[in-house]
């Protein structure tokens, strides 16, 4: 979803979803289910998109448990949808608190293991430049 923008910065709905954002990066920290207590230190919001009307906010989430844990968390999270979005209600004031869907955001991942490539390009064209620099030389 595009970002909008007022004359003022960000629109209403960018807000909304930054306090979303922060309000239940909080409340995951409140959750006592102990199938989760575990997991939860391990997960990070990088991010909520909200729709037009309020009813629907993505969550995104990124986790440093490991992929065998990743349907343990997907799970837990959605079990404990309904707690955050109550929470939620009671401490964002907006007409409609959104339904809840939590997405695995890969972009973090996908990121490092780019960032990973490059180096390794880089040390390989190092290695390659020192080895042609020796066969000058010689």
């Amino acid at each position: 979803m595009a970002a909008r923008h007022s004359a003022h910065g960000f629109s209403r709905s960018d807000r909304v979803s930054e306090q979303i954002h922060r309000e239940l990066s909080e409340l995951l920290r409140q959750i006592k289910d102990p199938r989760l207590t575990d997991l939860l230190p391990l997960v990070t919001l990088t991010g909520v998109e909200i729709t037009v009307d309020y009813a629907h906010a993505k969550v995104f989430y990124t986790s440093l448990a490991g992929h065998e844990r990743d349907a343990d968390i997907a799970r837990g999270l959605s079990h404990a949808a309904g707690f955050l979005r109550r929470e939620l209600g009671r401490r964002v004031r907006i007409h409609h608190t959104p339904e809840l869907h939590f997405t695995y955001d890969a972009s973090v991942e996908r990121g490092t293991y780019l960032s990973r490539l490059i180096d390794e390009a880089v040390e390989s064209d190092r290695h390659q430049g020192a080895s042609e620099q020796d066969a000058d030389a010689q």
